[in-house]
């Protein structure tokens, strides 16, 4: 059975899936009473443009080996790939109601031994571009044409173990190795650019080796077109899009708290924060 791209094929627009993928990050929230929605609202767009866009999967076989694979390193934006692997057929969508249970396929952290299409277990921050390193140069080295995305978080940038794979993606001309960097500027302890001096980070990949780009990750056709642009480049060596979003997209009541790393919804605010969703829903 040949890959499709369900984007392509589908009557469903990316922003009724980015909508989706917020929708059913609200409803895993709900079951657990709290969970790292602000980061799943704030990346819904460029999930939704990479799942329903981008990448070459079968919903029906995740381990299919033409596949093109999507890591998470920021294993606590769990709740976001878990919404859009429901939304892509690779997960049921009534299983959202166990989200973090016991024995549940869907815990708080990402875990690959657990979920389906779930390709690493993240959530040691830095960590996953170093893998995604490892993966893409076995593709190349097997002759699959198959595409390595890595999903990282600003935060990462302050580690050491990000720096060394960046230089080792262009030792070896990984042009099969996509990173997409979630710029929210939000960490635990404060922003991430008031915790190391990052400087321009499109010039400092460039000037490793890397394609870069920088966008707005919460506008949909700027987000297309940078994907577009990573996968079709005929630079030889790795690429990277770095995506502004905002905390909490959609939800303005939210988005507009001081706190949105890990924030914090009151028990009646799950209901209020849905309606809220609704009446942005697309047309």
């Amino acid at each position: 059975m040949p890959a499709v791209r369900i984007g392509a094929a589908s009557n469903v627009s990316l922003e009724m899936r980015a909508w989706n993928i917020r929708r059913k990050a609200l409803l895993m929230g709900e079951v657990q009473g709290q969970g790292y929605i602000g980061q799943a609202l704030g990346i819904a767009d460029v999930l939704a443009a990479a799942y329903f866009h981008a990448l070459e999967y079968r919903p029906e076989d995740p381990e299919w080996e033409g596949r093109d694979r999507f890591l998470l390193s920021i294993g606590h934006y769990a709740i976001a790939l878990y919404a859009v692997l429901m939304e892509a057929g690779i997960l049921p969508e009534e299983e959202y109601e166990t989200y973090g249970m016991d024995d549940s396929r869907m815990p708080m952290s990402g875990m690959a031994s657990y979920t389906p299409g779930m390709e690493i277990t993240g959530g040691s921050l830095g960590q996953g571009l170093g893998i995604a390193v490892g993966m893409a140069l076995g593709l190349k080295r097997k002759g699959n044409p198959a595409f390595v995305y890595n999903l990282m978080s600003d935060g990462e940038l302050g580690e050491g173990s990000t720096w060394e794979a960046v230089m080792s993606g262009v030792q070896w001309k990984l042009n099969n190795l996509i990173c997409l960097v979630d710029f929210n500027n939000q960490q635990a302890d404060g922003k991430p650019t008031e915790a190391l001096a990052q400087g321009d980070e499109r010039q400092k990949w460039e000037a490793f080796g890397w394609h870069a780009q920088r966008v707005d990750g919460n506008d949909l056709e700027a987000v297309v077109t940078a994907l577009n642009v990573a996968r079709e480049t005929d630079h030889d060596g790795p690429r990277v899009i770095i995506f502004d979003t905002k905390m909490c997209k959609g939800v303005d009541f939210l988005e507009n708290r001081e706190i949105t790393h890990f924030v914090r919804v009151e028990p009646d605010e799950w209901a209020k924060a849905l309606a809220v969703l609704e009446k942005g829903k697309p047309q």
